[in-house]
């Protein structure tokens, strides 16, 4: 008799594009995710079957890294079957048949998601569910670095393995889990799917942690979360040069995560209004993850000159996730959120927006 697993997708709160520096991150489970029904089989191959895809296979005695995979499913399966295994822990056949309410490209971390649920799936089947979740999310994280190319930091796996609204100190590893929802503030949370394609991507959001990792080696770091803020402050840099305005962006929303974090747990709807709007201007104005020249797509951009017509004074916006393409996050007074999906959907198509609700 197949046993059942679901985990959820996440969304991201605050720090845009701190997590892969090792900074602050605060993010939630959503009420969206991927269901699987599994079984162990005895052949050593993990069989993948999902709602409106192609079914796949993974051999177990076949889990290098192989670039022609980037960007599918199938590396991430076999990027967690490889890290399982480098670590020790016991791996074996399983097939899964998945269901998923997560839109596809809608930044709702898909990837982080389904690379979480194949971890769980082997440490419910094979390691007696003694896995815990830091663990299953740097698996998650090792599979899409290393196997299907996206060099991402920590934040969307740890979230997706514990299910809950978190804030996390990636560089001390310290998790405090919030009890809070929007809902009691009378605030809507909501995403917009631009329609932008993350195809043709991977070069401008893997630049990202390139020109931040470019800083912190300035001052003998690997990663910013190590640099003394004061330090880099002082060395009154010219913001013309992007890796410095992205590092400017690192800084100032390392500081507003955890102000966020507490205004959350107060309940405070018109601070949380004001960090969103400070996230998303910084992300525009100093991260510079909106528009690309790689594909020119300007939906992204669209949909956050629409939200600020509607949303000025009113709300917040921001882009949400790595960027470049797909959703517009919203935050609104609930009983204005109808002329705001109507006014989006005219634009964007309908289904486009919705209301998103934190677990």
């Amino acid at each position: 008799m197949p046993s059942t697993l679901f985990v959820p997708g996440r969304t991201e709160l605050s720090g845009n594009h701190t997590d892969h520096q090792k900074g602050r991150v605060l993010a939630s489970a959503i009420d969206l995710g991927i269901t699987a029904q599994y079984e162990a089989i005895s052949e050593p191959c993990i069989h993948i079957s999902s709602e409106g895809f192609d079914p796949f296979e993974v051999k177990l005695s076949q889990l290098q890294v192989r670039p022609v995979d980037f960007g599918k499913p199938i590396a991430l399966v076999r990027g967690v079957a490889a890290a399982f295994q480098d670590l020790g822990l016991s791996i074996g056949g399983f097939e899964a048949s998945l269901t998923s309410t997560i839109p596809v490209g809608a930044g709702l971390s898909s990837s982080a998601a389904f690379s979480v649920l194949i971890g769980k799936i082997l440490n419910e089947l094979y390691n007696d569910g003694t896995i815990g979740p830091w663990v299953l999310a740097g698996i998650g994280q090792r599979a899409e670095n290393y196997h299907f190319g996206k060099p991402c930091g920590l934040m969307s796996q740890l979230v997706c393995a514990l299910g809950e609204t978190v804030y996390a100190d990636l560089k001390i590893r310290k998790v405090e889990i919030i009890h809070q929802d929007f809902s009691s503030m009378g605030l809507t949370l909501t995403l917009t799917d631009t329609g932008g394609s993350h195809a043709g991507l991977d070069t401008s959001y893997a630049r990202i942690p390139a020109d931040m990792r470019y800083v912190a080696n300035l001052f003998d770091c690997g990663v910013l979360a190590d640099v003394d803020p004061e330090a880099f402050w002082a060395k009154g840099w010219d913001s013309s040069n992007r890796p410095i305005r992205r590092a400017m962006h690192f800084f100032n929303e390392n500081e507003r995560v955890p102000a966020f974090r507490d205004a959350l747990v107060a309940g405070d709807g018109n601070a949380c209004i004001r960090l969103m709007n400070e996230s998303g201007r910084s992300s525009e104005i100093l991260l510079n993850n909106i528009v690309t020249s790689s594909t020119g797509d300007t939906k992204l951009a669209s949909g956050l000159e629409k939200s600020k017509e509607l949303l000025d004074g009113i709300g917040a916006w921001r882009v949400h996730g790595g960027g470049f393409a797909g959703c517009v996050q919203g935050l609104m007074p609930s009983d204005y959120f109808p002329v705001y999906k109507k006014e989006m959907e005219k634009v964007f198509g309908a289904g486009s927006c919705r209301a998103v609700h934190l677990v």
